[in-house]
């Protein structure tokens, strides 16, 4: 067991910051996307701030890994230009992120099958139908809706055959342009992070709907960040995790306020990365 939240944050390189946690009432909580144009989210369900220590990860880099802590931070040039360009995303930046959760995880097929860029900038969200950071503890996928998106994705006869095998889907994060000096990413240790802790959440968009995980508070997880991430260095980390022996599955994480940004410092700009990583030996 952990110490203490506020006790680690005495610890060189912890800030003590407020995270957003679900309240389980009982009744399942909906998040709801609108369509194309429209910014505007729907969200129900109880959520409180609770003080949490979070530790400059930077110092410790060389310790994490993917199947035990659930996450990896590696210094990762791109060269792509224009992250507002969708061309280039996805004829550059693919393959780029393809190679890296190869390298990272020892996937043997990578599929990627969605990007999401976010501002803190309400003005260029609006200019560029893009989503903000989202400041509530959340995991992306859960029990049902991991498998679930591989039969979205792929056909009956695919999907089935891959499911016998393990998979994960893992995300890479990063800025796209200046270093990220408001709003940055907690990522919360997956050995600290308990099955009780898991609240089942609709996922609801415009053509499908899905589940994720709101997270319950619990003293004893560890949170993590990186500061000042530059746009030549990304944070990969899994939300699923087929494989139920002892490794990492699910990967909380949240923006929330750094109490040591500077005054003035500009909105986060970043793009999160969501890839399916197929594995033929296990």
């Amino acid at each position: 067991m952990s110490r203490p939240a506020l006790d680690e944050a005495q610890e060189t390189g912890a800030v003590t910051t407020a995270l957003t946690y679900a309240i389980d009432t009982g009744v399942k909580p909906v998040n709801e996307t609108r369509g194309p144009g429209d910014m505007t989210r729907i969200r129900t369900g109880r959520y409180a701030p609770y003080p949490m220590a979070v530790r400059n990860g930077r110092t410790r880099r060389d310790e994490f890994r993917l199947d035990t802590h659930g996450f990896v931070f590696v210094d990762h040039p791109t060269a792509v230009t224009d992250f507002f360009d969708p061309s280039s995303i996805e004829r550059v930046y693919y393959s780029e992120i393809e190679r890296l959760v190869k390298a990272e995880s020892g996937a043997a097929r990578v599929m990627i099958f969605d990007h999401t860029l976010r501002s803190g900038d309400e003005a260029t969200r609006n200019e560029k139908h893009i989503r903000e950071p989202v400041k509530s503890v959340h995991n992306d996928y859960t029990e049902w809706s991991g498998p679930q998106r591989v039969r979205d994705l792929l056909a009956p006869g695919d999907a089935a055959a891959a499911l016998e095998r393990r998979f994960a889907i893992i995300q890479v994060w990063r800025a796209i342009a200046d270093p990220i000096r408001r709003d940055p990413l907690a990522i919360c240790d997956a050995r600290t992070l308990e099955p009780g802790d898991l609240i089942a959440s609709e996922r609801r968009y415009p053509d499908r709907v899905g589940e994720t995980y709101q997270i319950a508070h619990n003293p004893a997880h560890e949170w993590v960040y990186f500061p000042e991430m530059r746009r030549d260095e990304a944070l990969v980390f899994k939300v699923y995790d087929s494989a139920t022996d002892g490794r990492a599955r699910f990967t909380a994480h949240s923006a929330f306020e750094d109490p040591t940004s500077p005054a003035g410092a500009g909105p986060r700009q970043s793009i999160e990365i969501r890839t399916l990583a197929f594995f033929d030996d296990e």
